[in-house]
């Protein structure tokens, strides 16, 4: 499973070429996206702000239409459109589809952001028994129907935990995580995950990334955080001197 995000994908990204030669070495790719530059874009259009706590973007009524718009919407169809060119087989999922990610409310203070309650991997089976890459934009399915905006790193170990993955990758922008010295760490575990929080070097984006990982890694077999701007990352990722972090 791969969780790519809009920084990484640029006009000389590999990443959809690596995921359609992995389908068509017969392996089953899943992937899920952000999208938060373009909803962060989509926002000030309309007139409305931006604002995140802890690496989580504050969503009241008028932001979660953007969000669910631009998510399931035009980033969506724009990777599988994308996919498809590259003579790959895809299929635009989004975490309401099926039920396939029911939520609840994370916090309160920061609206209509959910908290993965339930997966339900049936729609992604029957994607990928169909020979199709399911791409998910991660919204989620509350009571009474209401969706709510989910972290797409967060609905990435969810995810990968609920199928079974044989690894987790997130496609980043950065070399992985990093130490106070700005190296890059081969390997952390939860201790040194617990750490680097505290002292402030894990912050941002970076936090739902490494909980994710860690969530993920009881059912997964490798949870690694790589930079998706290099060639071939994913390639590399799976290859025998992977970079990135892992988190075991």
């Amino acid at each position: 499973m791969v969780k790519i995000g809009g920084s990484t994908l640029g006009s000389h990204d590999t990443t959809l070429e690596d995921l359609v030669a992995l389908q068509n070495a017969g392996a089953k790719p899943v992937v899920i996206h952000g999208g938060g530059e373009m909803i962060t874009r989509w926002l000030a259009r309309h007139g409305l702000g931006t604002r995140f706590v802890k690496g989580l973007r504050v969503t009241d009524a008028d932001s979660l239409q953007v969000v669910v718009a631009v998510l399931a919407g035009w980033v969506n169809t724009d990777i599988v459109c994308s996919l498809q060119k590259l003579g790959g087989k895809a299929l635009g999922l989004a975490g309401t589809d099926g039920r396939l990610l029911l939520a609840r409310v994370r916090d309160p203070l920061l609206g209509y952001v959910g908290e993965v309650e339930t997966v339900n991997p049936d729609v992604i089976h029957l994607a990928l028994s169909g020979g199709y890459i399911p791409v998910i934009a991660p919204t989620g399915l509350g009571a009474g129907g209401q969706p709510f905006n989910i972290n797409a790193d967060t609905a990435a170990g969810e995810i990968a935990a609920a199928l079974g993955a044989e690894a987790l990758f997130f496609l980043t922008d950065v070399a992985g995580v990093c130490d106070a010295d700005g190296s890059c760490l081969p390997a952390l575990d939860a201790s040194g995950v617990d750490t680097l929080l505290s002292q402030g070097i894990i912050s941002g984006g970076m936090i739902p990334k490494v909980e994710a990982c860690l969530r993920a890694v009881p059912r997964v077999r490798q949870a690694r955080i790589v930079d998706g701007r290099q060639p071939h990352a994913i390639v590399d990722a799976l290859g025998d001197t992977p970079s990135g972090t892992r988190i075991v």
